[in-house]
């Protein structure tokens, strides 16, 4: 059972961590990227002349510098994530070496019902120590419920617009997919392995959370930015519901100046994937300036 006071002190030691053009090109692929090699838009993503980093792939830099799972108290088996957000202190480069800590920033008590957990980590500069990035999630610990707790806790979720989305688009993933996907830092079982997947109550893995947060980050930057990275300042979604691998992702878009709002559904079955989901992008660089 969770003891709160022990876990609001869990913390990950600062750690070194690097990436290589390999590691960039290997996570565009996981998440979609590069289906059609003629595909100039995508190309330099999984190509490395002139490579480009989708945003999301901050997510799997530093893998493994979350606050330590086994330290928390929790039956891991029947966690799912809940949310992510990145938020973006400048452009990822092709190739770097970081440091990143970790911690436990919050924890809600929902009885019955589990746990979320809050969790920050933070990417900075292993040359000049400047901020890169800064990860916030939080995990939902389905049988960790009913430990006196506080019962509220975290920010009020992104509210998407009430009108008829600006852009729908379709995105098919592939069956292979999260196997693709977990070379990338992640590999829970619970994502490759059919017993897994039954004890924890779905009849066959499922893929990432973390992939289709990235399928909405490639979704936003195709329709909002040109595929320019360096517009993207954050990108946050809340997780709604599981989603199989081969199956479409039916993405949503709002677009109001520079915030942009989304949403995905699974085409196949009707259900909700990601809700409340927001990106913010800088101002595209006027004709002749460098962004």
């Amino acid at each position: 059972m969770i003891n709160y006071e022990q876990l609001m002190q869990v913390r990950s030691a600062p750690r070194a961590f690097s990436w290589t053009e390999r590691d960039v090109m290997l996570y565009a692929l996981g998440v979609g990227l590069g289906g059609d090699p003629l595909n100039l838009r995508e190309l330099p993503f999984v190509y490395e002349k002139n490579l480009r980093v989708v945003p999301s792939f901050a997510t799997v830099a530093a893998w493994g510098a979350n606050p330590p799972a086994d330290e928390m108290g929790i039956n891991y088996v029947k966690v799912v994530q809940s949310s992510q957000e990145i938020v973006l202190h400048r452009p990822l480069p092709p190739a770097a070496s970081v440091m990143a800590s970790g911690r436990v920033s919050g924890v809600v008590d929902k009885g019955p019902k589990g746990a979320i957990i809050f969790r920050e980590v933070v990417l900075t500069d292993a040359a000049d120590g400047a901020p890169i990035a800064t990860l916030t999630s939080s995990i939902f610990a389905r049988d960790d419920g009913g430990f006196g707790g506080p019962a509220e806790g975290g920010n009020a979720p992104h509210l998407v617009p009430a009108r008829a989305p600006d852009h729908r688009i379709k995105i098919a993933t592939r069956p292979d997919q999260a196997l693709l996907y977990r070379l990338s830092g992640d590999r829970n079982k619970l994502h490759a392995d059919p017993e897994t997947a039954a004890k924890a109550g779905f009849p066959r893995p499922i893929l990432h959370g973390l992939c289709n947060f990235g399928i909405t980050c490639q979704a936003v930057l195709d329709v909002c930015a040109q595929f320019d990275p360096a517009r993207m300042v954050s990108h946050e979604v809340r997780f709604s519901g599981p989603f199989f691998p081969g199956e479409t992702l039916v993405i949503d878009i709002w677009q109001d100046g520079e915030v942009i709002s989304f949403e995905a559904n699974c085409l196949e079955r009707g259900t909700p994937v990601i809700k409340n989901g927001k990106s913010v992008l800088r101002q595209a660089a006027a004709k002749g300036e460098i962004s």
